[in-house]
């Protein structure tokens, strides 16, 4: 092989690694752009987090006496959310008086009338403000009942504007939360039964002369009880 031919053989062989580098930039240069993603879109993540489906069951609203239906239609009582399988337009209807009577010996939750010292009906006017909770007539020293079956959580009290402190317990379940003040509880922690004894109402007379004797009761939310009483 003559000088010539080598030297043309050699210029093939460098055009030809050329060639080959340039194909390999440009390979890395798409896989790159590739990893990059196309500019404007949306990458939607799925991961593993869980999305919520509400109830698989009725068994929420049943337990409570409740009815599982289409809020358009009427209820007689009061609905409650997140208590029903299927669409969200279902909710739970819970009939007037849900609730068992507190005060021992009377047949029903009698509301306190007006009389020298207020209203017992929820808003009522009491003051500069309103009453947030509902009276319900009991007798001095009368036993209470539990409205609902739940757990005792505890002692609860609280000072009106005058000073007067008043006692109670708090109940609590799965569906509802109340605070029960004016009574005397037998224990303050532990399961308690609807219709179980919990206390006994302590006297107001001493305290307010010609007052109808009544214990509080108020929703933990500070909503309206009527309903379920």
């Amino acid at each position: 092989m003559t000088r010539e031919k080598v030297k043309n053989f050699k210029e093939v062989i460098k055009k030809a690694n050329s060639n080959i580098e340039v194909k390999k930039n440009d390979t890395a240069a798409h896989v790159g752009r590739s990893k990059v993603g196309t500019p404007g879109r949306k990458v939607e993540k799925t991961g593993s987090q869980r999305i919520s489906t509400g109830p698989r069951s009725d068994i929420s609203c049943t337990r409570v006496g409740g009815v599982c239906q289409p809020k358009r239609y009427i209820c007689q009582g009061r609905y409650l959310r997140d208590k029903c399988s299927g669409a969200k337009t279902r909710q739970c209807c819970t009939p007037v008086g849900a609730w068992s009577v507190l005060c021992a010996g009377h047949h029903n939750n009698r509301v306190r009338a007006c009389d020298v010292h207020g209203c017992g009906a929820f808003n009522s006017k009491r003051g500069n403000g309103l009453h947030k909770a509902v009276d319900l007539v009991c007798d001095d020293y009368g036993i209470v009942n539990a409205p609902f079956s739940g757990t005792l959580s505890g002692p609860v009290s609280r000072k009106d504007r005058a000073g007067n402190q008043y006692e109670g317990v708090k109940l609590v379940s799965d569906v509802h939360c109340v605070k029960i003040f004016n009574i005397r509880p037998y224990r303050h922690m532990g399961p308690a039964s609807r219709g179980q004894a919990l206390g006994y109402l302590l006297p107001l007379q001493e305290r307010f002369s010609g007052i109808t004797s009544h214990l509080e009761l108020q929703m933990c939310d500070g909503s309206d009880p009527s309903h379920f009483i």
